[in-house]
């Protein structure tokens, strides 16, 4: 294992803000950054929560940004969210996240954007992981992780959704719009895809482990969530480096799904 001063840049900055101290943690972690960074997609992240450490204070950071503030979209927590090594839980009633994310600055076009989570639980209810809406009816922008057997990638859409088919929540699921095209991925493969014209971005922040129904917390989800991303649109190719760079991290942290 190399010395902490050989690390990448960016890994030490997190690694030292979130007080990593595990060398194997610390591997994985400039191993992610040095995998982000090969596949060019690093530059295409506005948040990355690697979830590693497992305490509050260590999982709130943000990869990209990791200054405790707000304007780093770093996580603050509601009352009922459980932190461990392999990841964080809501209590399924009032735990949830504030990525402090809003689309609507965070973003400089309408339809060049994704959302990822990483889940290790298997449930099929209509919980949403990632995600806020400009109100009840849309637009929404969110991941609806396998309910009534089909997980749901809703990218700038509104009642109609990207949906499928769904067997088993435990897996990396990630939500892009790259045009008038939306994908979603399970694991390495595209499950859904689906064409729709440009809508607005939701003005309110993102939230994780629920959405933000217009500063509304709802349907909190109850799937342990060991990594999530918000940033630009990803191609195929860039969507499928993403799970391999994701899952070796996993796997080094030996909670890989």
């Amino acid at each position: 294992m190399p010395k902490a001063s050989a690390y990448d840049a960016d890994a030490q900055a997190f690694i030292t803000a979130a007080v990593i101290t595990d060398v194997t943690q610390q591997g994985a972690i400039n191993t992610l950054v040095l995998a982000l960074k090969g596949y060019s997609i690093w530059t295409k992240m506005k948040a990355i929560y690697p979830i590693v450490g497992g305490t509050s204070s260590q999982h709130k950071y943000n990869l990209k940004d990791p200054r405790d503030l707000d304007a780093a979209y770093r996580l603050t927590y509601a009352v009922g969210v459980t932190h461990s090594s392999t990841g964080m839980i809501s209590n399924g009633t009032s735990g949830f996240a504030n990525t402090y994310f809003n689309p609507t600055t965070g973003f400089s076009v309408n339809d060049d954007v994704h959302l990822s989570f990483y889940s290790r639980t298997n449930l099929n209810t209509g919980q949403i992981e990632i995600g806020s809406a400009i109100a009840t009816s849309g637009p929404y922008l969110m991941l609806q992780i396998r309910t009534s057997g089909n997980t749901r990638f809703i990218i700038n859409e509104n009642a109609v959704y990207t949906n499928g088919a769904d067997a088993d929540s435990r897996a990396f699921y990630i939500g892009t719009k790259n045009g008038t095209t939306t994908k979603g991925y399970r694991n390495s493969v595209n499950i859904a895809t689906r064409t729709i014209a440009a809508l607005t971005r939701p003005n309110f922040n993102t939230y994780l482990l629920c959405f933000n129904a217009a500063n509304v917390a709802s349907s909190y989800s109850t799937k342990q969530c060991a990594f999530a991303s918000i940033g630009d649109g990803l191609t195929p190719t860039e969507a499928s480096d993403f799970y391999t760079a994701v899952q070796a991290y996993q796997t080094t942290l030996g909670r890989q799904v």
